[in-house]
């Protein structure tokens, strides 16, 4: 079809009157920034000739994805979370903060509220399967100093690639826990290896990778936030070795820096040494915080969380973290 009405004056005054620029109230950025949206929908119906079957359709996947509460799991499965990432890296290289452990995106699966220790947790409750980890490493700042008591959130999956609180079958807070480190900047966690995993198949976030061609496969990884007063806060997390995934994450997590080999022990002094009743694999990972005196860029940023409330949130921003 040749027909192009996008560039006319009725549409862009059309898209003008949509976007409230023709009104007194509302708030002007949401103005700008749906001025914008509308019109590049607008221009992409116009430039692909996009029918109403189809329009349609895609409305119907946009309710399905709502009322799944999948836009989480879809946004970092169409890079929107890894782009984020890339923009943060920019502000950072252009206000010259060098240095430190790599950011990579959060995912929807945090809770917060974790039960916190001092430089040792146990991670798994006594019913959880799955080979044994050992998971450790240290803190420092970017010049190699420790950093004592810095807070150390970890979040992983179990074996069969569940999140607790998600997954009605775990514990309250299984594989989740906030240690502090501690004199040497150091954590240790006692946990399981955990399993990648995909997203559901046949549910509105697979549909639309698989419209794309592509799979909704996530490697085994564990994610942290990590952060100390006078440092920067990282989010992260690693992708475990030799997952047939580690290179190929649907949600663009990967970074080389991030890769973690889990090393397996069975020499019997290690093991009764960390009182196992067998091998185990150790996961070393050490994390290096760069220096920043603006207090919002010491807390992470606002966004919806299970378990976390406005009341949190305002606590991270004035400091008020356990240092």
């Amino acid at each position: 079809m040749t027909v192009k009405i996008f560039d006319t004056p009725e549409v862009q005054d059309f898209i003008n009157t949509v976007a409230g620029l023709d009104q007194a109230g509302g708030n002007g950025r949401a103005k700008q920034i749906i001025h914008r949206l509308v019109g590049d929908l607008f221009k992409l119906i116009d430039d692909f000739d996009v029918t109403e079957e189809e329009y349609w359709a895609a409305v119907n996947l946009l309710n399905a994805l709502g009322s799944q509460t999948q836009f989480g799991l879809l946004s970092p499965g169409l890079g929107f979370d890894h782009f984020l990432d890339m923009r943060h890296d920019a502000i950072d290289a252009e206000a010259q903060r060098t240095g430190g452990t790599p950011r990579t995106i959060e995912g929807p699966l945090y809770v917060a509220g974790a039960p916190e220790a001092e430089g040792f947790a146990r991670m798994a409750d006594e019913t959880t399967e799955g080979e044994t980890m050992w998971l450790t490493g240290q803190v420092r700042g970017v010049d190699g100093t420790p950093i004592a008591g810095a807070k150390v959130e970890i979040w992983h999956a179990n074996d069969k690639g569940g999140y607790s609180f998600f997954d009605p079958s775990q514990s309250e807070y299984n594989l989740r826990r906030t240690i502090y480190t501690d004199s040497d900047g150091r954590y240790t966690a006692r946990s399981v290896i955990p399993s990648g995993y995909g997203v559901p198949e046949g549910a509105p976030t697979d549909v639309v990778l698989k419209s794309l061609g592509r799979h909704g496969e996530r490697p085994a990884h564990i994610h942290y936030f990590v952060s100390a007063p006078g440092h920067q806060h990282l989010t992260t997390q690693i992708n475990l070795a030799g997952d047939p995934y580690t290179f190929d994450d649907f949600a663009f997590a990967t970074r080389e820096e991030l890769v973690i080999p889990a090393e397996r022990i069975d020499d019997p002094a290690e093991i009764a040494q960390r009182d196992l009743s067998g091998p185990f694999s150790q996961v070393v990972f050490d994390v290096e915080l760069t220096q920043v005196s603006a207090p919002e860029l010491q807390a992470r940023h606002a966004r919806p969380r299970a378990k976390e409330d406005e009341q949190d949130l305002a606590s991270q921003l004035a400091g008020t973290a356990k240092v």
